[in-house]
């Protein structure tokens, strides 16, 4: 427990990952502001020394685990030529799905000041699913100039695929539903194995994120 007057290094992310281990534990409906600072071994009132309310913490929860996986995302263009395609995106599209990520991004959908939160700051320009279709089509075409994505396959749609589907997961799972990995696993083979089709489209833009 944090005394009065002492600092808590890195407060923010060690209450996010409290909150994650309370909701993969106990289900979203177990997260509260106590539950919180309880689990991260903070003083009770830590959470609203930091955040304007609860509302603002689960968006700010929300915000920086995509702003993470949109990083790892960014990251891909390193990865090309290395490993196999499927296994480099499937790492970022589970990223999404992992550490309670259905059950928070649900508990925000419900709290229409966390939800709006969200929305403000995706379309101010906060990194989110934009941000992370954009760097799997990059790396998507990247990969096929090296011969490892087939020729025909377009990059924009697979992206679009890809994040499109973890938004999906992202809004109907929850608790007591079954793993949504599997799915996006089984998604990501069946798109990189081989495709045919029409050629390659000029990517579009596809609003905002949501």
């Amino acid at each position: 427990m944090s005394p009065r007057g002492v600092a808590t290094p890195d407060v923010r992310e060690r209450l996010f990952a409290a909150a994650e281990r309370v909701v993969e534990r106990d289900g979203p409906g177990a997260l509260t502001s106590r539950s919180v600072t309880t689990e991260a071994g903070c003083a009770k009132g830590l959470l609203h020394t930091h955040f304007a309310g609860f509302d603002e913490f689960v968006a700010e929860l929300c915000l920086d685990r995509f702003a993470r996986t949109a990083a790892q995302a960014q990251a891909l263009s390193g990865l090309a030529g290395q490993g196999t395609v499927a296994r480099n995106l499937e790492a970022v599209a589970l990223a999404l799905l992992g550490s309670g990520g259905p059950a928070i991004s649900g508990l925000a959908m419900t709290r229409p000041a966390a939800a709006l939160r969200i929305r403000e700051a995706l379309e101010g320009g906060a990194p989110g699913f934009t941000a992370i279709q954009e760097a799997i089509t990059d790396y998507l075409q990247d990969e096929r100039e090296l011969g490892r994505v087939a020729e025909t396959a377009d990059p924009c749609t697979v992206a679009l695929a890809i994040v499109g589907t973890a938004h999906h997961l992202l809004m109907t799972s929850w608790p007591g539903t079954p793993d949504p990995r599997p799915s996006m696993t089984r998604l990501v083979a069946a798109l990189v194995g081989g495709q045919s089709g029409a050629a390659p489209q000029t990517c579009g833009g596809n609003g905002h994120d949501a």
